[in-house]
């Protein structure tokens, strides 16, 4: 296994797709630079990245849906971005993150109901968004704190105020 931690670097332009020839790649930080144009949705299909940070830069678009449904990756942090849109319903059974921060971006719609039928999220920040509608029932809500889903336009349920 290796790693790419670039973080830091004030690299400038987009991903290149390219990383994701780079069979045995398991973590691969590209945070704190200056990135734009959008992510890779070939980043999603590694086989063996578990860990990819890409926050704080200024990357724009959706947000692939690779990534989310990957079976592999545990720690996704996407956040302090330009990405937009609405959060793809593609989460499964088998998904697991130990992180998943998709804070301070620009989606909007409401929170994808296959989100509640994941394995396992130990880490789940969603504040700073444009989201709306009930906060959805089970785990890996039912262990939320306020702040993961806080400064939503019109998020309700648990934690938060009741709808």
């Amino acid at each position: 296994m290796s790693r790419a931690l670039l973080s830091r670097n004030q690299l400038t332009g987009s991903i290149p797709s390219s990383f994701a020839n780079i069979y045995r790649l398991a973590d691969l930080d590209l945070s704190s630079n200056q990135l734009s144009g959008w992510i890779p949705p070939q980043l999603g299909s590694m086989p063996a990245l578990s860990t990819l940070n890409l926050d704080s830069n200024q990357l724009s678009g959706n947000i692939p849906p690779s990534l989310l449904s990957s079976a592999g990756l545990n720690v996704l942090n996407i956040s302090r971005n330009n990405l937009e849109g609405n959060l793809p319903d593609v989460f499964g059974t088998k998904t697991y993150f130990s992180v998943l921060d998709l804070s301070y971006k620009q989606f909007h719609g409401s929170i994808p109901k296959s989100l509640s039928s994941v394995k396992y999220i130990g880490h789940l920040d969603l504040s700073y968004n444009h989201l709306c509608g009930q906060i959805p029932l089970g785990s890996p809500f039912d262990h939320l704190e306020a702040s993961s889903c806080a400064n939503n336009d019109c998020l309700c349920g648990s934690p938060l105020r009741s709808c």
